[in-house]
């Protein structure tokens, strides 16, 4: 696999790392050639876009990130934690802890109302919900206006929702709380351009404002130049 990066804006050598991904190798199947990474540096506050066509291992690199899987080799710093010295439940609460998911899928609780959806992290962590401003619940309520989601679907059960709708709703759930990493997998896929915008301009901002940094993956080639760093992933011949 080959890849493509342009130079960071800001190279001190004095900031802070959010990720360093080295020598990473991935093998879902013994029977295919294992996924290879570039190395990998993104400073505090920078924002990585992640591209490239289906089966070049974007997902996957996110699921590494995460600490959902483990790499077949290669190591995966982030926030200066090696992710390979934790246990399944260490990176478990690493995750909850420090990083805001916006899985594919979505990954909605169906039983839960919107609002509860939303501030599902602060109750899996104590550190999101200390950050959570001024309360969980209010910083929730903000989130959800800001992404245009009525008052009058924040107490009903996400299940009620459009698919754009239950989309904002995973963003908004992993804004709370002020992790220092977010996570984006498609996230505007099912966003017409309004709301894409909307979401884009928030996201960014409120990375800018906490000081946090983004990895975000999309086919959406025009939402590029709004992000620090471009990484360009190949599928392995």
């Amino acid at each position: 696999m080959t890849s493509q990066t342009d130079s960071p804006a800001d190279s001190s050598a004095t900031t802070r790392e959010a990720l360093r991904v080295s020598q990473l190798t991935f093998r879902w199947d013994q029977t295919q050639p294992p996924i290879s990474y570039p190395e990998i540096t993104l400073k505090t506050g920078e924002h990585l876009f992640l591209k490239g066509p289906s089966g070049s291992g974007k997902s996957t690199l996110l699921s590494l990130l995460g600490g959902l899987i483990i790499p077949h080799t290669g190591t995966v710093t982030l926030l200066g934690t090696d992710l390979s010295g934790l246990t399944s439940g260490q990176r478990d609460r690493f995750r909850a802890d420090h990083m805001g998911v916006i899985f594919q899928q979505f990954n909605l609780v169906p039983y839960l109302t919107t609002l509860e959806n939303v501030t599902l992290p602060c109750r899996l962590s104590r550190k999101r919900r200390k950050r959570a401003l001024p309360i969980p619940e209010q910083e929730a309520e903000s989130l959800l206006t800001a992404l245009d989601i009525p008052q009058s679907h924040w107490h009903r059960r996400v299940t009620g929702l459009s698919v754009g709708q239950q989309q904002r709703v995973a963003a908004a759930r992993a804004l709370t709380g002020g992790p220092e990493l977010i996570l984006a997998d498609e996230p505007t896929s099912a966003l017409d351009s309004d709301n894409r915008d909307r979401f884009i301009e928030l996201l960014l901002g409120l990375a800018a404002e906490k000081h946090a940094s983004v990895v975000f993956v999309s086919h959406d080639q025009s939402l590029a130049e709004r992000f620090d760093r471009q990484l360009a992933l190949e599928v392995s011949r």
